[in-house]
């Protein structure tokens, strides 16, 4: 194939021999040296305004031609000025597609797709101003056959080029989205290593009410206190310890329903997990008016929902008396908008290390599930927050160091807490921890701060969880700050022994 400037140098000279063109010359002939230098001899007439036109014409190719030339060699040095980097880059993106193959490069980013699509704008450039300054004759003539020919190799040559590209782009597009769904895979097996190691390795153990971890981690297997409490007529209910942080109380109780899972009448009171077991030592209470099994006790107060009511009741245990008895705005009741299989728990009742919480739908929020923060003397609402959670799809909830945690039914022997929602930030999340149980319905739920404990009332059984929590690594703030070298630590306050004046 030859060179182009030789082909565009035949092309100047065709017009002069063509049929329907003036003759100008007699014969045409060239021929190509090894070094590719083309050599025409032509025959001319003795005619000085022919031979005047045909020397501007040659002019207006070597002009052509030397512009093409100079094109060709800006590009040959930009190839060779980018040499180094293309031969750099092709190494990066080798040692990164082994590290990491969403850092593969692609067809559009490389110098030698650039340089030749450079090349290919060049020679269509050409061959347009080629066909402009030929004038009317030449564009009438047999070379602008040849012309068009050319000019749609090098448009075809471009749209080739476009073409892969695109398909190299959509190859690596969709190489990029299997790379990043293996990335968020293998991120997903690295956090699950890292609970792994945690719960193997879970370093000092978290102390009573406090809050210093990183959220809730895993849920231990249900431990048994009691099968199948006080008969099938019991088979709904709740109970637990004192929800207050840093209470110390050993006293436990127990809320049961009577047979319609709704009435709540009378709660027991054991002084000790043993006497609890044993069944012994323990204090009755009549009550009469609860409703569900949305009960908590925190600071030696049981709160629970007014039977027939939106109504929140405070019960002193250590006098059985009723304290307090406030409306809930705008709460649902009457099994409005309860759990899913709990009927009656429109008011779920929760304390934490935060203070005391109530969980409830409104109309308002079209049954999603709502979480108020309460002052536990009057009761009133000091805070609330909305969540994306409907509550009949919900099995039931709890509080955690101000965390709202969700469960859900996978079933008849398992739970998954699935959705979290910090009052604190106001963000949530999913995750999926999963909790086996003994039968299918899960009543009451009660955290307990001072054991880490969760106690479940789960169809007449009462069973415990020892919750794990995630350990937060040292922060900078923690670790100690090593000075530069002669920078001296502030000196410290001395205390006077002198009594200070009046």
């Amino acid at each position: 194939m030859q060179p182009l400037p030789t082909l565009l140098a035949t092309l100047l000279l065709l017009p002069l021999v063509f049929p329907g063109q003036p003759q100008l010359v007699r014969g045409v002939s060239n021929s190509v040296d090894a070094s590719g230098t083309c050599h025409c001899v032509v025959h001319l007439p003795n005619n000085s305004v022919l031979l005047q036109q045909l020397e501007q014409l040659q002019s207006m190719a070597r002009e052509l031609i030397s512009q093409y030339e100079q094109e060709l060699f800006r590009a040959s040095e930009y190839a060779r000025a980018t040499e180094d980097q293309e031969n750099q880059a092709l190494e990066m993106s080798h040692t990164q597609e082994i590290r990491n193959p969403s850092a593969i490069v692609s067809l559009h980013e490389t110098p030698g797709f650039d340089l030749l699509f450079l090349q290919l704008e060049g020679a269509q450039k050409l061959a347009t101003q080629l066909k402009t300054k030929g004038g009317v004759g030449w564009a009438a003539g047999g070379a602008a056959g040849l012309l068009h020919q050319l000019q749609d190799q090098v448009t075809n040559a471009s749209l080739t080029l476009k073409l892969l590209a695109d398909t190299n782009q959509h190859s690596f597009g969709a190489l990029q989205q299997e790379v990043d769904v293996l990335h968020g895979q293998l991120n997903e097996c690295e956090r699950e290593k890292e609970q792994e190691q945690a719960s193997r390795n879970p370093g000092p153990p978290l102390p009573p009410g406090s809050c210093a971890h990183g959220g809730l981690q895993k849920v231990s297997r249900p431990l048994v206190l009691q099968l199948n409490w006080r008969g099938l007529s019991h088979k709904a209910g709740a109970w637990g310890r004192d929800s207050a942080p840093g209470s110390d109380s050993p006293l436990y109780w127990v809320a049961p329903l009577r047979a319609d899972g709704r009435y709540f009448d009378y709660y027991n009171l054991h002084k000790s997990y043993n006497d609890l077991v044993m069944m012994k030592n323990y204090e009755q209470w009549k009550i009469g008016y609860g409703d569900g099994s949305g009960n908590t006790v925190y600071k030696n107060f049981m709160y629970f929902n007014y039977y027939g009511t939106n109504d929140m009741a405070m019960v002193n245990l250590s006098s059985n008396t009723l304290v307090l008895r406030r409306p809930l705005p705008g709460a649902t009741y009457d099994n409005r908008f309860s759990y899913a299989g709990v009927p009656w728990k429109d008011l779920d009742f929760a304390g934490d290390e935060k203070g005391l919480w109530v969980l409830y739908a409104t109309e308002e929020s079209k049954g999603n599930l709502v979480v108020s923060r309460l002052n536990e003397s009057t009761l009133e609402v000091e805070k609330s927050w909305h969540t994306s959670q409907y509550k009949p799809a919900l099995s039931g909830a709890f509080m955690a160091c101000g965390v709202l945690y969700a469960l859900r039914s996978l079933s008849t022997r398992q739970e998954e807490i699935f959705y979290a929602f910090d009052t604190t930030s106001g963000q949530e999340r999913h995750l999926s921890i999963l909790l086996d149980k003994m039968l299918d319905t899960l009543h009451g739920i009660n955290y307990c701060p001072s054991d880490h404990k969760l106690y479940v009332y789960n169809d007449g059984y009462l069973v415990h969880y020892d919750l794990t929590f995630l350990t937060l690594k040292p922060t900078l703030s923690r670790l100690a700050v090593k000075r530069p070298s002669g920078d001296r630590a502030p000196p410290k306050p001395v205390k006077s022994n002198k009594p200070s004046r009046s």
